[in-house]
């Protein structure tokens, strides 16, 4: 069973598009349509707003914290164009970088996994994807991914620093070789696998199964077993999750979670891969679990308007 913890009156004047917890789960970052990103202190059930941060010319899509070990920061990227870093100094929140190299609307923010450093990817409707890094001293460096996706990029997500099937294999004393990659979806119905090769980013995979645009993308945190998985979402109502057993990163195959009878906008995982939370335009929020026969069922929905929450049934689950 779920339980709605907390609701956070935001006071946002429009829609809101997303909210993120930081790494200590104690704040809370909000992003909406009236341009504003908003941070509360949500400890102890509470709701204090921390900082309204006004920077914006359009609505704000997305926002991502990076990891405390860089300091307090936040990114956010809007219909404006405009990706806006955001960091805290001394208590106050200050924009601290600001890139406008994209043409279109900036659909996606996400922050690389901490070992590789401060790495930004910033996926746009003018189909390509940035990647800003800071390395603690001079300017942010800027790459660009052109013609990323045909029409649009809507996510981007990176897969985690474990190597698939480290858990199993015997540890050396060096240092692993990671090679840095992520995920993004498009206008194009497609998903693709970028990695870093020599400096450059090259596609490694394109994986089709949606028949429209995709929506979301997220590459499952890991422990270090063979397997990488990645969960996608599309306009076409379907979620889809993919399975590589293969180190070398080239056959993945997709498993259909379910068909929604709605667009499915956002799929999370939980921070141990084992649940994934969908979210759609029929209002819902699913919580779905694979079991030890490989299927996924629907362990809860939580209805977001309200704060109703049931559990589905197998009946009703074959009805929807």
């Amino acid at each position: 069973m779920v339980s709605v913890i907390n609701t956070v009156d935001t006071s946002h004047e429009d829609m809101i598009h997303d909210a993120q917890m930081d790494y200590y789960g104690t704040r809370l970052a909000t992003c909406s349509s009236d341009r504003s990103v908003k941070i509360f202190d949500v400890r102890n059930g509470g709701q204090i707003l921390i900082a309204d941060l006004r920077g914006h010319e359009g609505p704000v899509w997305q926002v991502a914290w990076a990891h405390p070990m860089y300091g307090n920061i936040l990114a956010s990227c809007s219909y404006d164009r405009k990706v806006i870093i955001w960091k805290e100094e001394n208590g106050t929140w200050e924009k601290t970088y600001e890139y406008t190299g994209h043409d279109s609307s900036v659909n996606s923010v996400c922050w690389a996994p901490q070992d590789y450093g401060l790495i930004l990817a910033c996926g746009s409707s003018d189909g390509a994807i940035s990647l800003l890094s800071y390395t603690g001293d001079g300017p942010w460096e800027v790459k660009k991914i052109s013609n990323a996706h045909t029409i649009g990029c809507n996510a981007v997500s990176w897969a985690p620093a474990v190597l698939p099937g480290s858990l199993i294999d015997q540890p050396s004393s060096q240092k692993p070789n990671y090679i840095k990659r992520f995920a993004s979806g498009g206008c194009d119905n497609l998903i693709k696998i970028w990695k870093e090769e020599d400096g450059q980013w090259k596609e490694e995979q394109k994986l089709e199964a949606h028949s429209d645009w995709v929506r979301d993308v997220a590459w499952a945190p890991s422990i270090g077993l063979p397997t990488s998985t990645i969960a996608s979402c599309s306009q076409d109502g379907r979620v889809f999750i993919w399975m590589c057993d293969d180190a070398s990163g080239n056959s993945w195959s997709p498993k259909l979670l379910h068909k929604f009878n709605d667009v499915v906008w956002h799929v999370s995982w939980s921070i141990t891969a084992n649940i994934l939370a969908v979210s759609g335009g029929d209002n819902k929020v699913t919580l779905w679990k694979e079991s030890v026969d490989g299927q996924w069922a629907c362990i809860s929905d939580v209805n977001k308007g309200q704060g109703a929450v049931s559990a589905i049934t197998e009946g009703q689950q074959n009805e929807q």
